[in-house]
Protein backbone atom coordinates (compact mmCIF):
# COMPACT_ATOMS: atom_id res chain seq x y z
CA UNK A 1 0.00 0.00 0.00
CA UNK A 2 1.99 3.95 -0.72
CA UNK A 3 1.67 6.03 1.50
CA UNK A 4 0.86 9.55 0.81
CA UNK A 5 2.61 12.73 1.15
CA UNK A 6 0.84 14.96 3.06
CA UNK A 7 0.37 18.34 0.39
CA UNK A 8 1.29 21.36 2.57
CA UNK A 9 -1.28 24.23 2.69
CA UNK A 10 -0.58 27.53 0.86
CA UNK A 11 -1.37 30.06 3.26
CA UNK A 12 -3.61 33.05 2.36
CA UNK A 13 -4.11 36.84 3.52
CA UNK A 14 -6.96 37.01 5.67
CA UNK A 15 -7.38 40.41 4.75
CA UNK A 16 -7.96 39.68 0.73
CA UNK A 17 -7.52 36.10 0.05
CA UNK A 18 -4.05 36.39 -1.86
CA UNK A 19 -1.39 33.83 -1.49
CA UNK A 20 1.11 34.50 0.76
CA UNK A 21 4.96 33.36 1.18
CA UNK A 22 6.06 32.47 4.86
CA UNK A 23 9.01 34.45 4.75
CA UNK A 24 7.45 37.58 3.05
CA UNK A 25 8.35 40.65 5.31
CA UNK A 26 4.43 40.96 5.67
CA UNK A 27 3.28 37.72 6.84
CA UNK A 28 0.77 36.60 7.37
CA UNK A 29 -0.69 39.40 5.32
CA UNK A 30 0.09 39.60 1.41
CA UNK A 31 0.86 43.35 1.74
CA UNK A 32 1.20 46.43 4.41
CA UNK A 33 -2.28 47.89 2.79
CA UNK A 34 -3.62 44.20 4.06
CA UNK A 35 -2.20 44.79 7.13
CA UNK A 36 -3.51 48.48 8.28
CA UNK A 37 -6.88 46.85 6.85
CA UNK A 38 -7.11 44.10 9.40
CA UNK A 39 -5.87 46.29 12.42
CA UNK A 40 -8.74 49.24 11.28
CA UNK A 41 -11.20 46.52 11.65
CA UNK A 42 -10.16 45.66 14.79
CA UNK A 43 -10.19 49.24 15.83
CA UNK A 44 -13.68 49.32 14.58
CA UNK A 45 -15.07 46.18 16.86
CA UNK A 46 -15.63 44.04 13.75
CA UNK A 47 -13.64 41.88 15.27
CA UNK A 48 -14.44 40.60 19.19
CA UNK A 49 -12.56 38.19 21.56
CA UNK A 50 -15.18 37.49 24.04
CA UNK A 51 -15.32 34.99 26.46
CA UNK A 52 -17.78 33.28 29.17
CA UNK A 53 -19.37 35.23 31.69
CA UNK A 54 -18.77 33.94 34.90
CA UNK A 55 -20.18 34.10 38.49
CA UNK A 56 -18.50 36.41 40.70
CA UNK A 57 -19.10 33.62 43.47
CA UNK A 58 -17.58 31.03 41.40
CA UNK A 59 -14.24 33.16 40.05
CA UNK A 60 -13.90 33.72 44.42
CA UNK A 61 -14.06 29.72 44.85
CA UNK A 62 -11.12 29.67 42.26
CA UNK A 63 -9.24 31.54 44.60
CA UNK A 64 -10.34 34.81 43.65
CA UNK A 65 -8.72 35.28 40.39
CA UNK A 66 -11.94 38.50 39.66
CA UNK A 67 -9.13 41.26 38.92
CA UNK A 68 -10.86 43.24 41.29
CA UNK A 69 -9.26 45.70 44.16
CA UNK A 70 -9.02 45.35 47.73
CA UNK A 71 -12.02 46.71 49.26
CA UNK A 72 -14.31 46.73 46.61
CA UNK A 73 -16.57 44.35 47.11
CA UNK A 74 -20.28 43.49 45.92
CA UNK A 75 -20.93 47.21 45.50
CA UNK A 76 -18.09 47.79 43.60
CA UNK A 77 -16.38 50.07 46.13
CA UNK A 78 -19.21 52.52 46.09
CA UNK A 79 -19.79 54.25 49.52
CA UNK A 80 -23.39 53.01 50.59
CA UNK A 81 -24.06 56.65 52.29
Amino acid sequence: MATRKKKAKTPHCPACGAMVRIGDEDFPFCSDRCRKIDLGKWAMGVYKISSPVLDPEVLEDLGGATGSRAGSGRDGGRDPN
